[in-house]
C-alpha cells in the first residue's frame, strides 16, 4: 500500500468513526501525518472530526516537537492516569462509565491488574454502539460488566432492579474546556443524574485534549439513527455526537497532571500553555 494510499485510509476511518477515541484517533492522525507531512495533511486531517482538539494538539506539535516525543507523552499521560484511578477505586466499586474511553478503560483494566475488586456498569452508547467496545475490552480483562440501554441509566446509577447504586461515575472527554467538557451525548444527563443522586462524577482526560476556543458539537448523519425513513417521510432526526457537561457536575478532573477540581485543573493547564 502506498502512503497515499494509506493516508486516505486512515483518513477515511477516523471520518466515519471505525478509529473511536480521542487518543485513537489522535495517534492515527499523527501517524498518517508522518506519511505525508505537509500543511495540507494538517489541514485535511483536522478537518475530518470537528470536536477533537487532541487531534489539533497533537498536529501542531508535529512542527516542533518529534514524533517519537509525541507518541511517548501518550503513554506517560496514560500511565499517570493509571495510577490515580487505582487510588480512587475500593474494592467492591461500582463504577459506572459511558460510550467509549481508552483513558477510562486502560485505567480500568490496570486497576484490576493490581488486584482491587470491582464491576462496571456501562451503556451502549446508541446509535453506533461504542459501549460494546467498552464492555468486550473490560469483559477480556476479567471485570464483570453489566451494559444497559441507553434510557436505564437512572435504573442503572441507582441499583434499581436488583442492582447495585453505582458509587462513582468515570467518563473520558473529548474537548476539555473553560465551561466544561464534551463528551459523547448522554454525558449531560449522566452529570445531572450523579449530582442529584450524590454519585461523585470523575472525568479522566490527558490534558493535551484542552482548547482555550469553543468547540463545535458534531452532528452526524440521521443514516446512523434511521437507515431508510418511510418514503416521503416528513420526520426530521437529529444525531448530535456530543455535547457539553459543565464544570458543575464534575467533582475532579483526573490528568497526567494529577487529580484536581476543574476550576483548578484550568489554572494549571493555563499556565502551561
Amino acid at each position: 500500500m502506498g502512503k497515499r494510499e494509506e493516508f486516505n485510509k486512515i483518513s477515511k476511518g477516523i471520518k466515519e468513526i471505525k478509529i473511536q477515541g480521542a487518543r485513537n484517533i489522535a495517534k492515527k492522525a499523527l501517524y498518517a501525518y508522518s506519511l505525508i507531512p505537509t500543511e495540507n495533511s494538517i489541514k485535511k486531517l483536522i478537518s475530518l472530526r470537528s470536536t477533537e482538539p487532541m487531534l489539533v494538539n497533537v498536529l501542531r506539535r508535529a512542527k516542533t516537537e518529534t514524533l517519537k516525543e509525541i507518541f511517548e507523552h501518550f503513554d506517560s499521560a496514560q500511565n499517570e492516569i493509571n495510577k490515580l484511578v487505582f487510588s480512587l477505586i475500593h474494592d467492591g466499586d461500582v463504577v459506572y462509565t459511558h460510550c467509549h474511553s481508552t483513558n477510562v478503560t486502560h485505567a480500568l483494566i490496570y486497576t484490576k491488574k493490581k488486584g482491587k475488586h470491582f464491576e462496571v456498569y456501562n451503556t451502549e452508547t446508541r446509535p453506533l454502539f461504542q459501549g460494546r467496545k467498552t464492555a468486550t475490552e473490560l469483559k477480556k480483562a476479567g471485570i464483570k460488566v453489566t451494559m444497559f440501554v441507553d434510557s436505564a441509566m437512572d435504573i442503572a446509577l441507582m441499583g434499581k432492579d436488583g442492582g447495585k447504586k453505582v458509587s462513582k461515575v468515570f467518563i473520558g472527554a473529548d474537548a476539555l474546556l473553560k465551561k466544561g467538557i464534551i463528551n459523547k451525548v448522554g454525558s449531560g444527563m449522566i452529570g445531572k443524574l450523579a449530582k442529584l443522586n450524590k454519585i461523585p462524577l470523575y472525568v479522566l482526560a490527558d490534558s493535551w485534549k484542552y482548547s482555550p476556543k469553543e468547540v463545535k458539537i458534531e452532528e452526524r448523519s440521521f443514516h446512523e439513527v434511521w437507515k431508510r425513513l418511510p418514503n416521503n417521510s416528513p420526520i426530521k432526526i437529529k444525531n448530535p455526537a456530543f455535547e457539553l457537561l459543565k464544570k458543575k457536575y464534575i467533582k475532579e478532573i483526573v490528568s497526567e497532571l494529577g487529580i484536581h477540581t476543574y476550576s483548578k485543573f484550568l489554572k494549571i493547564v493555563k499556565k502551561k500553555n
